[in-house]
């Protein structure tokens, strides 16, 4: 009786908060991706949710649209005309003349230069800094070899950017495109400094949408920018960002009516959703992985992770935990990532596997882990120390949690204590280098495998396994300064080849697929990295 009470109080006080309508004239949608976000600014936002949202509060030079079918395809944003130089390595931006910022001031390229610039400041510490290293003196300037005044950008007047690349990139406009690179204003910062997200009244974007309330951890409430170009073809005159980790909470929200788009359902509610095609599943250029922390014992050894790597049971994990259409990881940069032009396979054919996670080998891999583990001197488990595996929130997480305990227990004879932790904490946890595994999923930030890989440069931002390399560093850096694409690809295999091959830096688990539950709206569009857009929905009544 307690339980149906408590339940219904949630769903009561759900409705409350979260409430959705679906009438044209006052449209409002509540939607769920995660609990309180990190940050909300698009230079320090290392997460999909954060991204979501300043994706709806920001615009870059290029934006992500509608292709007509609920995919997403880039198209300009805040520019309105785009000029490469022959070899590509110096781009010329025209802003259109009717952009401007919530408050209503109007955008001009200067507030690019600044961003741009703000984001390889050192001072900034910006876990993506690294986006913007195609830019000339990019790296030197993070190096603290240059001021951030020698960025190769600058503004020639109020609506003209120049944009010079040390080599030319491939994906450069999916770059113009990622929030990391969306305008800022100075003067804001100068006066608010990292306070300036918090507020509505400070918090001023050149998007689609501007913040008319947090209330920390319930939601973050969005409203209409009366100053954005294409305002009067917005949809919903409010978005709700529900802030909830609890995934039977998320899905009574759903279920009464007061969240129009859900990511998380309960794990045996799974298959009948599937069955019932309430729970949509499509394609995701992600991988989800356990991160050793390589820099502490004991998975200072390669032997230790590659041991713990090798007795996972990645075909037990698809097919009875997640049960949504996973792939078992063979490797780091999962399938779907483009090779090289002319290549007749993407990027994971062309390399190859680098175990075989077959049910049939499972026995021999887990042979082989205990040998390694013995060699590591822990015959057997015998002395290896009881160690942790950090999770954040999710009856997901800990299902898979639970299992990867178990699995080690058994084959290894290790004891691994399962600590899980509010979402906040533990991106904080991990990015510090506090912990000995910890849950961790990448998403691709752009069709290109530079994107699984350079993050694994000695010092990056989202380096979380702390590791370091000078000769994977060496092939990341030679593959980011050539223009052939052959040879970039083949540098790139050969960093894989160490990152997944010679160092285990991480054991991959699945490749990833999206899914998600909606009801009440229809126009909502996504793309394969994990964005949604909502700015243009209709009710679907």
């Amino acid at each position: 009786m307690k339980k149906l009470i408590a339940i219904a109080l949630v769903l009561i006080m759900a409705f409350s908060v979260f409430g959705c309508t679906t009438s044209t004239e006052d449209f409002e949608i509540a939607v769920n991706f995660a609990s309180e976000p990190n940050t909300i600014d698009p230079a320090l936002n290392s997460a999909v949710d954060g991204a979501v949202m300043i994706n709806h509060i920001f615009e870059g030079l290029y934006k992500w649209v509608d292709d007509g079918s609920g995919n997403a395809t880039l198209a300009l944003g805040q520019a309105k005309e785009v000029t490469p130089n022959a070899d590509k390595t110096v781009y010329t931006v025209k802003l259109r003349d009717d952009i401007k910022w919530s408050d209503g001031k109007d955008v001009v390229a200067a507030d690019f230069v600044y961003a741009w610039q703000r984001l390889v400041d050192p001072n900034t510490a910006a876990d993506y800094c690294y986006m913007a290293d195609i830019i000339l003196n990019a790296n030197e300037i993070m190096a603290g070899e240059m001021d951030k005044s020698e960025l190769g950008v600058k503004a020639i007047d109020e609506k003209t950017l120049e944009i010079t690349l040390h080599t030319a990139c491939p994906y450069f406009e999916e770059i113009m495109a990622f929030p990391a690179l969306m305008p800022i204003r100075s003067d804001i910062i100068e006066q608010y400094g990292d306070q300036w997200t918090f507020s509505p009244e400070t918090y001023i974007g050149n998007g689609q949408y501007k913040m008319a309330e947090w209330s920390h951890n319930e939601f973050i409430k969005l409203v209409p920018s009366e100053t954005y170009y294409d305002v009067d073809k917005l949809g919903p005159k409010v978005i709700k960002f529900a802030l909830m980790d609890d995934t039977n909470a998320i899905y009574a929200a759903y279920r009464s009516g007061s969240l129009n788009f859900i990511q998380e359902v309960p794990v045996d509610e799974i298959p009948g959703l599937l069955s019932s095609g309430e729970l949509k599943v499509h394609p995701y250029l992600g991988t989800y992985y356990c991160c050793f922390n390589t820099s502490k014992a004991p998975f200072d050894d390669v032997r230790v992770r590659e041991a713990f790597s090798l007795v996972i049971d990645r075909n037990y994990i698809v097919e009875n935990v997640t049960k949504t259409g996973q792939m078992p990881a063979t490797a780091f940069v999962p399938s779907g990532i483009s090779d090289a032009p002319g290549a007749k396979d993407d990027f994971r054919a062309v390399g190859g596997d680098y175990m075989d996670v077959s049910a049939e080998k499972y026995q021999e891999n887990c042979e082989r882990a205990r040998q390694l583990l013995a060699e590591a001197g822990y015959p057997n488990g015998e002395g290896f120390p009881i160690v942790e595996y950090l999770y954040n929130t999710s009856d997901n997480h800990r299902l898979i949690g639970e299992a990867l305990q178990n699995m080690w227990q058994t084959e290894l004879g290790v004891t691994v204590n399962l600590v899980n932790q509010e979402w906040n904490t533990f991106l904080d946890t991990r990015k510090n280098g506090d912990y000995s595994i910890a849950r961790n999923g990448w998403i691709a930030d752009y069709n290109d495998p530079m994107s699984f890989l350079d993050m694994w440069l000695t010092g990056g931002g989202n380096n979380d396994a702390q590791y370091s390399n000078p000769d994977y560093d060496a092939l990341i850096m030679q593959a980011k300064s050539t223009s052939d694409l052959a040879e970039r690809m083949s540098l790139m295999h050969q960093a894989e080849d160490i990152l997944m091959g010679q160092d285990v830096v991480h054991a991959a688990i699945y490749f990833y697929t999206d899914k998600y539950m909606s009801q009440g709206i229809k126009g909502m569009y996504f793309t394969p990295l994990g964005y949604y857009f909502f700015g243009y929905c209709k009710p679907s009544k």
